[in-house]
């Protein structure tokens, strides 16, 4: 998938061994509980994990990724690095997941996010995600609930 962000086309590629140091850079600058460059290296040879990363002019601006069960799928993680948000990537992201989850007939798609997370939730709005439910207490540092949200097919 192809997009452009100031004229540079946004290239969505399959998560791989080079993208490893600035996308657990990315974890750290965004999340209190980052995922470790161990946990994402686990991930390239985790059968069930789908990730995609986002590429601008070759730099990685962004990613998501997925565990899929059978048929569904479960967002792990979607982040992009702060300079490079609200410019659409983790729309083009999401597309590529919903678009992977609808050729390999799954019947939903599910994510966590913080409460507090508004640009998120309206993004996952925008792209037909519906709250399902609420996680209390789910997130730390800061302690915080989680929306479920579902995305069906």
């Amino acid at each position: 998938m192809e997009d452009t962000i100031d004229r540079q086309p946004i290239e969505i590629v399959p998560f791989e061994a080079a993208h490893l140091e600035t996308l657990a850079e990315l974890e750290r600058q965004c999340f209190s509980s980052p995922w470790s460059y161990e946990g994402l290296l686990e991930e390239l040879s985790n059968p069930m994990a789908v990730f995609r990363v986002a590429l601008v002019d070759g730099k990685v601006v962004g990613y998501i990724g997925m565990h899929h069960v059978v048929d569904e799928g479960y967002i792990t993680n979607i982040a992009v690095f702060e300079e490079f948000r609200r410019k659409g990537i983790g729309r083009l992201l999401l597309q590529e997941l919903k678009d992977y989850g609808k050729e390999n007939d799954m019947a939903f798609i599910t994510l966590e996010v913080r409460c507090s997370n508004l640009a998120a939730i309206e993004l996952y709005r925008a792209e037909d995600f519906e709250v399902a439910g609420m996680r209390k207490g789910f997130y730390t540092g800061p302690t915080e609930d989680a929306l479920i949200m579902t995305y069906t097919y």
